[in-house]
This record gives structure tokens, sequence and C-alpha cells, in this order.
């Protein structure tokens, strides 16, 4: 017995089946039942065929993807029954008014990518079946077309007189045929066309205008987009390029001139420049030309033009510009004080650049010098005229030049000056002719500084005291002239310069005796040699041939000037030698004078 539900439903004596389907197909039996005799019926029985609704099948020309702009055909077919009227779906949506629909086909014309979705279809009819199923879903894909880019050569604005080149682009697809517009116009056939590329010889201010194309062919997709428009601008002014130099001024041998050949136009010109006379020509790709000045002969006139296009369409000429050339001045390099100087010394080095202007040079120094016992080339950080080393040491040793800049224009280099660090200067002392003389003769002591001569100023000390009679002194040399016994001494020298000034170490010593014509006092030594022993005696006596006393005996050793430590009226006793006895002895009376010097030494 059914049970009755949402799909079997009972009023009465009738059975309805809601929505039937395929498994509803089927015997059933029905009988009449009451409370009254007779109580029931016999049984009835009747079979339910149950079948399927037409199906709907949806076809789409073309197939997709399609192209905006293409007319799409949409037709369902129900191969059962006829009398159908079609209703169409897009997106579960009922579109059969908003597209044109003959019978069974819909048809969309100038299709947009707004179309695109998911159409279905079915069929409707008065008998029965009234319906079929509904179609399954089609997807319809709708793509721009191709786009094309139209390129113009050479770029706009062009001169009359030039080949213009136009070239339209499409990336996707192949075998197209172009169609080529100028303002709205087609003009395939009024220019040279060779497949992609539009020419016109001769270009006139009639052909400007805005130039669009687009492509063809025989499959899908048959079109294009049309490009974006394109202005041709045409002037029949022809151009002239201004040329111009850096520097401007005059340029200098071993430089370089750069030559600029100036237009306010659009890109891809070539330039051509010439020297001398238009017939010499040379061609770059930018619109600078740099010109090495090797000699004077490179200054002149020079012209330059610009050129685009095959064949090619040239410029005016612009004006000559004449590049003077000067030889280029070389730098000198002095050094002050010397080239050979002493460690803690100041040194300056110059550059000299003699040049007629007025001009501001900068400088460039350079120093090839030994660091870490390893040759190495550097570029001071220096850029003045002079370079002050406040205290020079041997990493500063050398050799240094120096060039001088302005604007962009580089002097000749110096020729290279090489600086030598030595350790602390050493003054030499000698006398001219001989250290032993009688008063009335004259003698030149002369003050050297170890390998160097430059520069020096020179102080002389008797006996340690510094002698401010400087008037006897030219140069390194102390003269004596007439010597005089109280000139008598041990004299020592010290050489100075720069400022700050730096100081030599003191010479050697240097005695020097000057003994009267009749010398009335002698020195005395017993035992009477030069050379003597550690540990012995030594007397020495001043003997005055008239009177001794008065009379002192004093020494020099290692630079100390003093009397004999161990001295009785005029005689002078050491009772035990030693090397440092060794020295210069003499007489020296109160009033300063002295007499009979001897040189002794122990051994």
């Amino acid at each position: 017995m059914l049970q009755t539900s949402d799909h079997y439903t009972v009023n009465g004596d009738t059975l309805s089946i809601v929505k039937a389907i395929s498994s509803d197909q089927d015997y059933y039996w029905c009988r009449g039942q009451r409370d009254e005799r007779p109580q029931s019926s016999y049984f009835s029985a009747g079979y339910i065929d149950v079948k399927a609704l037409p199906i709907s099948t949806l076809t789409v020309t073309p197939d997709s993807p399609v192209f905006t702009g293409e007319t799409v055909n949409m037709t369902c077919v129900i191969e059962s029954y006829s009398d159908w009227r079609y209703e169409w779906y897009k997106d579960s949506t009922n579109v059969s008014e908003h597209y044109s629909v003959n019978r069974d086909t819909l048809t969309i014309r100038g299709v947009e990518k707004a179309d695109a979705g998911q159409f279905t279809c079915k069929g409707l009819r008065d008998g029965r079946p009234n319906s079929s199923q509904s179609s399954s879903a089609v997807y319809l894909t709708v793509m721009d077309l191709p786009p094309s880019t139209l390129t113009v050569t050479p770029d706009s604005p062009v001169f009359t007189g030039e080949t213009v080149n136009m070239t339209c682009v499409i990336e996707s697809y192949s075998d197209w045929r172009y169609e080529w517009d100028k303002d709205s116009t087609k003009v395939s056939e009024h220019y040279t066309v060779n497949r992609d590329t539009l020419s016109i010889r001769g270009v006139k201010k009639s052909d400007a205008g805005q130039f669009t194309c687009k492509g063809l062919r025989d499959g899908r997709p048959n079109s294009s987009q049309s490009s974006s428009a394109v202005s041709l601008s045409v002037t029949d002014l022809k151009p002239k390029p201004e040329l111009t130099s850096d520097p401007a001024g005059a340029a200098l041998t071993g430089n370089t001139v750069t030559l600029t050949c100036r237009m306010d136009l659009s890109t891809g010109w070539d330039f051509y420049w010439y020297k001398h006379t238009p017939n010499s020509e040379t061609k770059t790709e930018t619109n600078s030309y740099r010109v090495n000045i090797d000699s004077v002969s490179d200054g002149g006139q020079y012209w330059c033009r610009a050129g685009r296009g095959k064949p090619v369409y040239y410029t005016q000429f612009g004006d000559a510009l004449w590049v003077n050339v000067t030889v280029s001045p070389k730098a000198v390099v002095t050094v002050q004080p010397d080239e050979r100087v002493f460690r803690g010394e100041t040194v300056t080095l110059r550059c000299d650049i003699k040049w007629g202007g007025d001009t501001e040079w900068t400088y460039r120094w350079e120093i090839e010098g030994k660091i870490d016992y390893q040759y190495k080339n550097s570029v001071s950080q220096i850029s003045t005229q002079e370079w002050n080393i406040s205290s020079v040491d041997h990493v500063h040793s050398g050799k240094y030049t120096c060039t001088g800049q302005k604007n962009t224009q580089c002097s000749q280099r110096s020729d290279a000056v090489t600086l030598n660090v030595s350790a602390g200067a050493q003054a030499a002392v000698r006398v001219s002719p001989q250290p032993w003389l009688t008063e009335g003769d004259s003698v030149t002591l002369i003050c050297e500084v170890t390998g160097s001569s430059t520069g020096w100023t020179f102080s002389w000390f008797r006996d340690d005291d510094h002698l401010s009679d400087s008037s006897r002194g030219a140069g390194g040399s102390y003269t004596l002239s007439p010597a005089a016994l109280q000139h008598t001494g041990v004299y020592t020298c010290r050489a100075e310069r720069g400022r700050p000034a730096y100081y030599t170490n003191y010479s050697n010593t240097q005695p020097l005796w000057i003994t009267g014509v009749s010398p009335s006092v002698s020195l005395v030594v017993s035992p009477s040699r030069s050379q003597h022993f550690s540990s012995e005696s030594l007397s020495l006596r001043c003997k005055d041939q008239s009177n001794s006393t008065g009379w002192t005996v004093r020494r020099y050793t290692d630079r100390n000037t003093e009397d004999c430590s161990k001295q009785t009226g005029s005689t002078c006793r050491i009772v035990s030698l030693s090397t440092s006895d060794t020295g210069v002895y003499w007489c020296q009376s109160e009033s300063g004078e002295k007499c009979h010097p001897l040189n002794i030494t122990v051994h």
C-alpha cells in the first residue's frame, strides 16, 4: 500500500504522482472500501509508463572563443515532437528578449565582452510533452580582437623631402593584410605599401594628418583592432644645428675638445663632422664629438650637420666653429729648502705654470715612492699650488710631479723632482790653510753640512761660547785676518735653515792655535811625549821665561773646556790617566791669552 508523501498525494478516489520520474513506471492497483455490506470492491489494475522529457542541445557558431564584433548564432535542437517555442538563459536569467531570436536560433550581432557567460535553452509547446529538458550549459568566451600598433620612423615632426615609413605591428596570428587610414579615409592606394609598411617618399606638408592601421585575414579572427592614431607633422623649414665646443676658449695641446652639435629635434639622427673642409666626413650616433688636440695643427674650422633615414635626409650645416689651439705650458716643481732634506725638516713643494692669461689653475700632485719596501704610485689629495710637509720623514722620499688644470684642460706634466730624506743632518768643520799659526796670519774655518749645500746659515762657537761677530763669517766660512792670540781655542759650528728653523747636529771640534812671534810661555809636559797610557801619571806646567805666575793649565776634552782638575799654581798633575783625559791642553793667562796648545792622547 502506497504511503502518501510530497511525491504521492491522494484526494478521494484520485492518486496524484507529483513530478513523475522513471522509477514511478510500474503497475498500480486500487479498490474501494466501505462500512456496510458489501464492504469492498474488486481490485482494478493499471500500468503507468513514465518517459523522459525531450532532450535539448545547444550549439554555438562560430566556436568559442569568439572575438568582439563577430556575429554569434546559438541554435537549440530538440529532435522529437514539433511546434516548439524556445527560451534562452544566460547565467540562469532568461535573455530571450535581449537578443534577436528566429524560431530555434538566437543571434548576437557585434558581440561584446559583456555577452560572455553560461548559456542554456529549452523548448515549450502546447501539447504533451509541454516542455523539453534544459540543454547542457555552453560557455561563451569573448576575446578582444588582436591589437594593432602603428610606428612611424623617423619621429614626428618630419621635414619636407624626407622618407617616412609607417609600420603596422600585430603580434598575434599571421597572414595579415593591412589597411591604412588617414583622417578616417583609406589611403592604402595613395602610397607605397610593402606588406606591413607604408612608405611616403619625399613627404609634403599635405601628407600631415592622423594615421591609423588595422589588419585583415581570411581566418578567425578576420580583423584586428584599429591602432591608436599617430599624428604626422610635416614642416618645410630645414633645421640648422648650432656647433659649440667645451672648453669654449683656447684649447691646450695634449688635451681634448668636445664638440656638440645642438638641435631641438626628435631622436633618430646621426651626426656628421667636418674639419677644415666639408669634403671630409666623420659620422657619430650621438651629437658630441671628441677631438684629440695633439698639436697646433688640430685647431682650425669645424662644421657639423645631422642626417637620418634611407636615403639620408641632411639638415643644413651649422655655422663654422674655429678651434684655437695653444701649446700647453709645462709645469715646473721647485722644492724648498732642497731636494736633499733631513728628517724633521719642513719641506715646501711648489708647482709653477708660466701662462700668459689670468687663468686660475688647480693642481694635481703625483708621487712615485717606496712605501713598505715596495714602489707605489699615488695621487695626493692636495690641490693647491704649494704643498707643505711640516715634518718630513723617510716615507716622503720619492719622485714628485704636478700638473695644472683649468676647467677641462691640463698643462703638461712637470719633470719629476726627487725628494731624498736622510737621517739627522751633520755639520763638519775644517780649517784652511792650517790650525797652527802665528799671530798676524790669516786663517779660515769652513763649516759644511754633509751631503747638502743649499739654504743653510751657520753659527760658530769657540770653547762652547757663541761667537756673535758674524761679520767675520761669509756663508759657511769664518775668517780671522789677522789672527790674534785671543783667537786660540776649540771651534765648532752648527747650521740651520727653514721656518721653523731646523738645526743640524754640532760639528766636530777644530782646535785653532795662535802663538806670538816670540812666545814668553810654553807648556812643559812630563813625561815629554804626545801619547800616554791609562793609569800613568802626567805633569803639565806653564813655564814663563820671566814669571810663570798668573798662568793656568786648561784643557778641552769631549767638547768640554775646563781648568785642569789637579792644579797647583801653574802646574797640573794627573795622578792616574784615563782615556777621558784625551784632549787639547794649553796655558791661559788671567787676561785670557792662550799659549802653546798641545794634543795629549791617552790609550
